[in-house]
């Protein structure tokens, strides 16, 4: 197998850097669904030449990204550690399967459905989510079952497709616990930190993660991160505005992606 790695230039990785900025940023300004943009970025700006490359390697950096916030959300006690433990558990069995499919699928094919599931996407953030449930909500034998089947579910659309998977997890644990989404939130970044490794580690053993692009991504992720935040609470009264214009982005970058790959899915 050609290494694809070696093929990208100091203005890529610039790029790169770039590309990750701009998904911090989003993350920072909008919350969850910021990192769908990983993959199309690193494809069309960066010119990652190999799908399975830019869905390798933006996996370990939304994985990174993730970690980063997961960190913040504990220390404002907003994780329930058992209920992700399990949701992450099942999840990583998901992932290892879905991210193997995916390593199996022509790339130009990944890309026109993962351009499909930026439009579920889009339309799930148009959607105004309550804020109501038990913020003590804590794992048991009710909400077990519950946990494994979705944690499993959400992995394997987290695997095929290289992606974090919030917009799924959290309302995949509101739905299995009851629990309000600020605590979601918290909770659903240990899955997406669990489920990026898995997806990463799974295309690394093909050569298929840029590690340098990996680590000028997150370090822009991180500045973009920091600016974005700061712009949220300025913005905050607008943030359902913040939201659909976000959702309008990620319709039209969707709708390019599918111009672009369409013909794969029937060759």
């Amino acid at each position: 197998m050609d290494n694809a790695v070696t093929t990208l230039s100091l203005l890529q990785y610039a790029l790169g850097a770039g590309a990750g900025s701009l998904v911090g940023f989003t993350l920072g300004l909008v919350g969850g669904g910021g990192s769908i943009l990983a993959v199309p970025l690193m494809v069309y700006l960066v010119g990652v030449k190999d799908p399975h490359m830019a869905i390798g390697t933006s996996a370990f950096a939304v994985a990174a990204n993730a970690f980063a916030n997961v960190l913040t959300h504990a220390r404002h006690g907003t994780v329930r550690w058992k209920i992700a433990g399990v949701f992450a558990l099942a999840g990583v069995i998901g992932a290892t399967l879905g991210s193997t499919l995916g390593k199996a699928v022509d790339g130009e094919k990944l890309l026109a459905l993962f351009a499909i599931l930026m439009l579920v996407v889009g339309g799930l953030m148009l959607r105004n989510r309550k804020g109501g449930g038990d913020p003590k909500v804590d794992l048991n034998a009710a909400n077990a079952p519950k946990l494994a089947g979705t944690g499993l579910a959400t992995g394997v659309l987290s695997g095929f497709f290289g992606i974090g998977g919030g917009f799924l997890i959290v309302p995949s644990l509101m739905y299995s616990t009851g629990m309000p989404i600020y605590t979601a939130v918290g909770t659903s970044l240990v899955g997406v930190t669990a489920f990026g490794l898995t997806t990463a580690a799974n295309y690394a053993l093909d050569g298929r993660v840029d590690w340098i692009l990996a680590a000028v991504f997150i370090g822009g992720g991180v500045l973009g991160g920091m600016l974005g935040a700061r712009m949220a609470k300025v913005l905050s009264t607008s943030k359902g505005r913040l939201n659909t214009i976000f959702a309008g982005l990620i319709f039209v970058v969707a709708i390019y992606m599918l111009y672009r790959s369409i013909g794969a899915l029937f060759a």
